[in-house]
């Protein structure tokens, strides 16, 4: 399988590009902004390669892009959108520029990587798009996340639409909105909150889901969540 795992160098992210590298038929491009932590998974995984990305300004960077994956991929089967941008802080507190970062990296950094990758895609490949339980419609909301969870329902709409889009060409692509999970994000977020899953268990169940949820769903919201706090 050929497969991108777009933001891959912490949390549940990084966790995603072990679990796959962990088979010898899989190649892997992860990207991210740590080159260090890329540069790492590059050397300790002979099938991953690492690619350098800002999804805050993807669209600078787009067309670069686009020609490393050429040059390793000629065909993509999974694409993992899990790069995710945070800040947490009041709505009337919030700055545009602020406003800005989440809304490129969670939602339009991943807009544009999917047209971009879309060409490549052939009958059968999947895409999951990874929100979260912030942006899942009816569920109980946050104070300090409102432009983080606008985000991350903008990318589950998004989820949505392009599953009528690509449907003739049978590509998949779902939504996965997720719960509290222990990663560095959360403990941004919510400080001294514990979650009831780590970054290692999420990233599992997702990796398989990318392996295999498209037997059974396409378009589809999905919550993930034991808790959301």
């Amino acid at each position: 399988m050929n497969i991108i795992v777009n933001g891959g160098t912490r949390g549940i992210g990084y966790e995603v590009v072990i679990f796959f590298a962990q088979n010898a038929n899989n190649q892997i491009i992860v990207t991210g902004r740590n080159e260090k932590t890329l540069t790492s998974l590059s050397s300790k995984f002979k099938n991953v390669e690492s690619i350098t990305i800002d999804m805050s300004v993807f669209d600078k960077q787009a067309e670069k892009f686009s020609k490393q994956v050429s040059g390793h991929f000629g065909r993509v089967d999974i694409l993992l959108n899990i790069a995710g941008s945070l800040i947490t802080k009041d709505f009337l507190e919030m700055t545009n520029d602020e406003a800005r970062l989440m809304m490129e990296t969670n939602f339009f950094g991943p807009a544009s990587l999917i047209r971009i990758l879309k060409p490549v895609m052939q009958a059968g490949s999947h895409i999951v798009n990874i929100s979260s339980m912030g942006g899942f419609q009816g569920s109980v909301k946050y104070k300090g996340l409102s432009y983080y969870s606008a985000s991350k329902a903008a990318l589950a709409c998004l989820t949505e639409c392009l599953a009528k889009e690509f449907a003739s060409d049978m590509i998949s692509i779902n939504c996965l909105a997720l719960g509290s999970v222990q990663t560095e994000m959360l403990e941004e977020a919510f400080p001294g909150y514990k979650a009831p899953l780590d970054a290692k268990q999420m990233a599992e169940f997702i990796s398989n889901f990318a392996l295999t949820g498209n037997k059974f769903f396409n378009g589809k919201i999905l919550p993930v969540a034991i808790g959301n706090p």
